[in-house]
């Protein structure tokens, strides 16, 4: 399905990108894998080659620095000459609501989760107008939904998800099309790097039995799942779209 294709795809040491990035090796995809953690990226690299015998470019990078994301685009288009699907999946997580007025954490969730992938994707358009490509952005139910315990973050995947609608516009000319997932809880390590502590996580993902209808949270291979048919020929006329992927969760109104 991706043979020959090139995909990027960020925050790909762990979680969600990880499991995405042996999902398209598995179709014969060339990746370009980034992330901040080196060993895990290259654990990643190990699983996809095993899955197709195609060494993925491997880049250490921090998202946050300009000159790192512009890298991460010169070094893909340099090794690879093209690009075809762009990844939008790396994140971060804090609990941090208006009583805090903690505005360091809320700079560095703008900063991670909107304006690095407003500048990469940038920088992707004129090779992904060039293959006609296709652009994910790995949202959250909380763009589309309101959660009181985490408003900046619930505001920059709010934010994403406007980008998507208004890139799709944007782009539809051009034939590159741009949609973004909503999954609900996810089990990833977004928690525990943002200091939540296990015996916490664990009470999250007990209480997601109940808020997600179908009784439990979602898995990493769902969500590649979902991520490669939007990438995919097979959701050819879909584009700015957000969809959501939740177990329900969005229908049920104590959960929110």
């Amino acid at each position: 399905m991706f043979s020959n294709k090139v995909v990027l795809i960020t925050g790909a040491s762990s979680g969600i990108g990880a499991a995405t990035a042996v999902r398209f090796a598995s179709e014969s995809a060339k990746l370009a894998l980034t992330g901040r953690n080196l060993e895990n990226l290259q654990v990643t690299a190990q699983k996809c080659q095993e899955k197709n015998n195609l060494k993925p470019l491997i880049i250490k990078a921090n998202l946050d620095l300009d000159g790192d994301v512009k890298y991460i685009i010169d070094i893909t288009i340099k090794t690879y000459e093209r690009l075809d699907v762009l990844i939008n999946n790396a994140g971060i997580f804090f609990v941090s609501n208006p009583e805090d007025a903690n505005m360091e954490v809320y700079d560095k969730i703008f900063s991670t989760n909107v304006r690095s992938i407003y500048l990469l994707t940038s920088l992707a358009i004129p090779y992904l107008t060039q293959s006609k490509g296709v652009v994910v952005n790995v949202s959250s139910l909380a763009g589309l939904r309101p959660f009181s315990q985490f408003i900046p973050y619930s505001m920059s995947k709010a934010a994403l998800d406007h980008f998507t609608r208004c890139l799709a516009l944007h782009l539809a000319p051009k034939q590159v099309r741009v949609n973004s997932i909503n999954p609900g809880l996810v089990p990833t390590d977004i928690f525990r790097r943002a200091g939540i502590p296990d015996a916490d996580v664990e009470l999250i993902f007990e209480k997601s039995k109940e808020s997600h209808l179908l009784g439990r949270a979602g898995t990493v291979e769902e969500t590649a799942e979902v991520i490669l048919f939007l990438a995919s020929e097979k959701s050819s006329f879909v584009t700015g779209e957000t969809l959501i992927m939740d177990g329900g969760c969005h229908l049920n109104t104590t959960a929110l």
